[in-house]
């Protein structure tokens, strides 16, 4: 590359050569020494600039052969038949050289920082994507982490009851009939609460990767709010459950097994932390074409700091027992249908959770 460049500098300084004798030759009789010399030394300075002190030592040679054959007499021979000629020719060679080493030494000194200023940024390039990639290893470290506690945390619980249950099952333990089916129905809950709790790991992954897809249908959300009531009825053993839906509510565009683990995680939500003898109320309302849905409890609440972050993966409130993946699961889940959440004061205390989802077009009320 170095040597292409060079070999271009000379060829150009020697057709700007060219260039001024060709120019001046026909005038050389109306000017003086000086006006060609000049011409020539910054066609030298041109070649020193782009090229280095090489080229400028070459192109300052065979500006001295042109300047001496073209107009210095006698004309085109290499003669020099006047002593003030022989001054003006070694003073034209040594200015030329001169300044052209010295404008070479300025260009290769620029040349070197804009190489240090190019080499400089990719380094700050290179430490920048370090970074990237040392938090996004420390994010990745930490939600492993909490992924970590989650496991051995809230799988462990389910599974230890399960485990207790079906021993005593297995070794033959006694029991009578009433004890045996309350036995039956924890075994019960734990598994269910154990297919939450892994259904909602396995969402968060499938987030985490982007293939968090609704397949689309038409979902009546009165239907899968009574539903959900009746399969997490164990859950509201200390508080009561109002639903308040709107009368002829219009059916949504959505996948009908998320939208199931939404309501599912909220309902959960709010029954581990309603206060015993309170109320969760959910409502659902149509609004612009959208289906505005509420649960809400009457529980400790949430600061008004963590309504946002509330939302982010693996994160815990105080005094949660959760995996703290559940409502980042609702907010992936709304958004992919195209609505919004948000989490409000409830008022007299508690916290409400308030959601949209949009209305399936041009179909009618099963």
């Amino acid at each position: 590359m170095a040597r292409l460049r060079t070999a271009w500098s000379v060829g150009a300084g020697l057709v700007l050569v060219a260039v001024v004798v060709a120019g001046l030759v026909p005038v050389r009789a109306h000017i003086t020494l000086a006006t060609p010399a000049l011409v020539l030394v910054l066609v030298v300075v041109a070649a020193a600039w782009v090229g280095g002190s090489r080229v400028a030592v070459c192109v300052a040679v065979i500006a001295a052969l042109s300047f001496n054959v073209a107009f210095i007499r006698p004309y085109w021979t290499l003669k020099v038949a006047v002593w003030d000629d022989w001054v003006a020719l070694g003073v034209f060679v040594a200015v030329a050289v001169v300044i052209g080493v010295l404008v070479a030494a300025q260009g290769e000194q620029r040349r070197a920082a804009e190489q240090r200023e190019v080499e400089l940024r990719a380094l700050n390039e290179s430490l920048a994507r370090e970074v990237a990639r040392a938090d996004v290893l420390e994010q990745v470290g930490g939600q492993r982490s909490a992924l970590l506690r989650s496991v051995s945390h809230d799988l462990r619980t389910p599974l230890a009851t399960i485990l207790a249950v079906a021993s005593d099952l297995r070794d033959g333990v006694v029991y009578d009939d009433a004890t045996r089916a309350e036995l039956l129905s924890n075994l019960c809950d734990e598994t269910e609460r154990l297919d939450r709790l892994v259904a909602n790991l396995l969402s968060m992954s499938r987030i985490e990767a982007g293939a968090l897809k609704p397949e689309r249908q038409a979902v009546d959300m009165e239907e899968l709010i009574a539903d959900r009531v009746r399969r997490l009825a164990p859950l509201f053993h200390q508080v009561r459950v109002q639903v308040d839906v709107e009368t002829d509510l219009p059916l949504v565009d959505g996948d009908y097994t998320q939208l199931e683990q939404l309501l599912t995680n909220l309902l959960e939500n709010a029954a581990r932390y309603a206060p015993p003898a309170s109320t969760v109320r959910i409502e659902a309302r149509a609004r612009r074409g959208m289906v505005e849905m509420s649960v809400s409890d009457e529980g400790i609440g949430i600061p008004e700091f963590e309504r946002t972050r509330v939302f982010e993966p693996f994160r815990r409130g105080e005094g949660s027992r959760s995996s703290g993946v559940g409502l980042a699961i609702c907010k992936a889940t709304v958004e992919a249908h195209g609505g919004t959440i948000a989490v409000h004061r409830t008022a007299g205390g508690g916290a409400t959770f308030v959601f949209t989802l949009p209305v399936r077009a041009a179909v009618g009320r099963r």
